[in-house]
């Protein structure tokens, strides 16, 4: 039997109109983009998102408790709110920012702000190991984890660098470990790998 490999998704890119953040936001304040639309802007492009199963609401319902009392002072736990970059305005399932809740009143959250992004993953893994990872990458993310709720256990990235974009480091914590948080290079605690991935 002969197979053969998969074409790539998209012919040329050139056929498709991309968007800057500027529009995408325009689209937002006019109306023609609402809540009832899941999409995010990834890379100038709308992008559906990933419908979310109970087993990735748990794992978010989880997260957020724990997160919220591990956040120190002077940092915002944000949980499927939109982070804007230059190209890009992806709606992570987490973020922690500096600053308080009237810092991102009239704007979201920009890579300067960032120390920690989180995505859950079960139908959207690979989505958010390859385009995700090179997205928080390029903004300068120092942190970014994959809850990967396939193979049960945390995949953390850290040390973002260029010119493509990736990460230089990725270490994998499975059941019976715990993820230590990191803002700006300090841990601030732990979140056990069996109370998310379960």
């Amino acid at each position: 039997m002969t197979t053969t490999a998969s074409p790539p998704p998209f012919k040329a890119a050139t056929t498709f109109r991309t968007f800057t953040v500027a529009e995408y936001h325009e689209m937002i304040a006019a109306g023609i983009l609402t809540d009832e639309d899941p999409v995010e802007l990834l890379e100038g492009y709308l992008v559906l998102k990933m419908p979310k199963n109970p087993p990735h609401e748990s794992a978010v319902r989880k997260l957020n408790a724990r997160l919220v009392r591990l956040a120190p002072a002077g940092w915002v736990v944000s949980c499927q709110g939109p982070v804007t970059f230059a190209e890009s305005e992806p709606e992570p399932d987490f973020t922690l920012a500096r600053g308080t809740e009237a810092d991102y009143e009239s704007r979201h959250p920009g890579p300067a702000d960032v120390g920690l992004v989180i995505e859950v993953a079960d139908p959207s893994l690979d989505r958010d190991r390859t385009d995700k990872a090179r997205i928080y990458a390029r903004a300068g993310i120092p942190v970014y984890w994959v809850v990967n709720l396939v193979d049960r256990r945390v995949e953390v990235r850290t040390d973002p660098t260029g010119p493509d974009p990736d990460y230089r480091t990725t270490r994998l914590f499975g059941p019976g470990t715990a993820v230590p948080v990191e803002l700006d290079g300090a841990a601030v605690g732990a979140v056990p790998v069996d109370e998310v991935v379960a």
